[in-house]
């Protein structure tokens, strides 16, 4: 796994995951909708995507999760869904919950965010 992907990439990432799980398939405007960004952007970032070695394109050009680009998704959303669970716990507004989480996923450790994660677990 490349520590080194910026955050932009994690969230483009994320964001595909999250749409694959939601609709069943990852459509470039569906990135740029969900992400709110422009059309232009997004085929910047899937071009380097690709390039990178995690996603590809399907004939229908549809997105697909390559595992290296799946396995960086899904340590971010595990971390979006666990942040923001605990953060509405604390009793933070879902909506600010979820926009906080988003904030700090990218930059625990891994120590940090295992530290959390064993916590939660005995809150939960």
């Amino acid at each position: 796994m490349d520590m080194t992907i910026h955050k932009s990439a994690e969230d483009y990432l994320e964001a595909m995951l999250m749409l694959k799980e939601e609709r069943g398939y990852i459509r470039s405007i569906d990135v740029a909708d969900k992400l709110g960004v422009t059309k232009p952007s997004v085929s910047y970032a899937t071009k380097r995507l690709r390039e990178n070695g995690y996603i590809s394109m399907d004939p229908a050009g549809m997105i697909v999760l390559l595992e290296p680009g799946l396995e960086i998704a899904e340590r971010i959303y595990e971390r979006h869904k666990l942040l923001t669970e605990i953060l509405v716990y604390l009793g933070v507004s879902p909506e600010t919950a979820r926009e906080d989480a988003c904030k700090v996923e990218h930059d625990l450790s891994v120590e940090t965010f295992d530290a959390i994660r064993d916590c939660a677990k005995k809150l939960f």
